[in-house]
């Protein structure tokens, strides 16, 4: 006869206890404990997808295998994914409410018109996503809908329609019967996605899980769910803006360093190919306080506007605020032009802003936000057609940065005419293959005079 009893889990982590405590000793955060009931049966097994027995093999015996790539037909989401989606691989997408993670599942399930597509929901009836899939204007008769929660039935109707893909939608609606937890505990998640890998890597279908996330932004459940899956997908993006980055966290089949873009609309999230031109703002007149920085976000090269904005401080103590970039590497930058260049900007507000709503840490761009700050406090606009990348050093010096011959291609092909870079950055560059100009400075003063020397 089965037995139950109380045990408490820590909903950050998915720690368990024997009673409520505070704090929790495994990830450190208070109050995150809630009771749930366990019930133990008898039965020695208790995964709930039943796979077969393995036995052990020497390495030397095992066939090796390139892995097969299945094309989503959405590039942006082949290139993050390292080619497309792996055969038995399990990937999870998450993100804000309404961010587009179930629009993105839906767009991949209509498109693979030649594969056989298991939809699962437990969050919309069949009605819902019809109409979903009609706003999308998609179309795909391959593509099975199942409105259901209970992993037993889903299994059942999974080894009935035999798909190539699955989309489940979302995680956290999934429960079992052999588990006491109700759907989105710690217990039911951790279980239900044990159950769906194993089903998935014998069966050699790849599965696609969605995945709420916590008010922290991080995803809901045991951080156990995310070692459990193959890759991790993260949606960022803002509702005030249109504009929504896919980025990889975790990728066993590929690089972590890239990232997608996407466009939001009426039909649905669209690939943005170029994503420098949609960065940069298109204007006719030339203002003070913007330059263009060669970045990298990940493994592409962007080009992004940077807006400062200088001013007499309105009040006693001067504001120092940015939107998109780090607040303390600002102020150290607001420092060293004032040690080193002799700018007085300590009584003065400065404002910084990344164009697009995304955020940079690339050290990259600190040769950009100094020019547009500079620009901003002097009132002189720096020409359009004009772009930097280079690090700035607590001493003045003008740094080298990695991959600078990738930057200087991404200005060069979207037509800048000149590029400032470090002169320490010169070591193995070809300058005779590009048709922009490139600058070189060593420190402060020179990208001041550099720039500012005919006004």
């Amino acid at each position: 006869m089965a037995k139950s009893k109380s045990v408490y889990f820590c909903q950050n982590c998915g720690t368990e206890s024997a009673k409520w405590i505070g704090k929790c000793p495994s990830c450190g955060e208070w109050n995150t404990y809630v009771e749930q009931v366990v019930t133990k049966s008898s039965k020695k097994n208790q995964i709930l997808y039943e796979s077969e027995k393995q036995i052990p093999q020497k390495i030397s015996e095992i066939k090796s295998q390139k892995e097969g790539r299945i094309s989503t037909k959405i590039k942006e989401l082949d290139r993050i994914l390292g080619g497309g989606l792996v055969s038995g691989s399990m990937i999870l997408i998450g993100g804000e409410p309404g961010i587009g993670k179930s629009t993105l599942a839906l767009q991949v399930a209509l498109k693979l018109d030649n594969l056989k597509i298991l939809y699962i929901s437990g969050e919309e009836s069949p009605q819902q996503i019809k109409m979903r899939a009609e706003r999308l204007n998609l179309q795909n008769d391959n593509c099975f809908i199942l409105s259901e929660t209970l992993l037993e039935n889903i299994f059942t109707q999974t080894i009935n329609v035999n798909p190539d893909l699955i989309i489940i939608d979302s995680i956290q609606t999934l429960y079992s019967d052999k588990l006491e937890s109700s759907a989105g505990t710690v217990s039911q998640v951790r279980e239900t996605a044990a159950s769906l890998l194993k089903f998935a890597k014998e069966k050699n279908v790849p599965v696609f899980l969605i995945g709420h996330i916590t008010k922290d932004g991080n995803l809901a459940g045991p951080k156990a769910l995310e070692h459990i899956v193959d890759t991790v997908l993260q949606f960022e993006g803002d509702h005030n803006h249109m504009y929504r980055i896919l980025r990889t966290t975790k990728n066993r089949f590929g690089s972590t360093s890239e990232l997608g873009i996407f466009e939001m609309g009426n039909k649905g999230l669209r690939e943005v190919a170029n994503p420098s031109e949609i960065l940069i703002t298109q204007s006719e007149d030339n203002l003070s306080g913007t330059s263009i920085a060669s970045t990298i976000n990940g493994a592409r090269p962007l080009l992004i506007e940077i807006q400062a904005l200088v001013s007499s401080a309105a009040y006693g103590t001067p504001q120092r605020s940015s939107t998109g970039f780090d607040n303390r590497r600002l102020g150290m930058l607001l420092a060293v032009l004032e040690k080193r260049a002799g700018f007085r900007l300590s009584q003065k507000d400065v404002f910084l802003n990344i164009a697009g709503g995304i955020k940079v840490d690339d050290p990259a761009t600190d040769l950009a936000v100094i020019a547009s700050v500079l620009s901003s406090n002097l009132d002189l606009p720096i020409d359009k057609s004009v772009c930097f990348a280079g690090e700035v050093g607590l001493t003045g010096e003008i740094r080298p940065v990695a991959r600078v011959d990738q930057r200087i291609s991404e200005a060069d092909k979207l037509g800048f005419k000149k590029i400032y870079i470090s002169k320490f950055n010169l070591k193995g560059l070809n300058e005779s293959k590009y048709k922009i100009q490139i600058i070189k400075v060593s420190r402060v003063e020179e990208l001041f005079r550099s720039l500012f020397k005919k006004n």
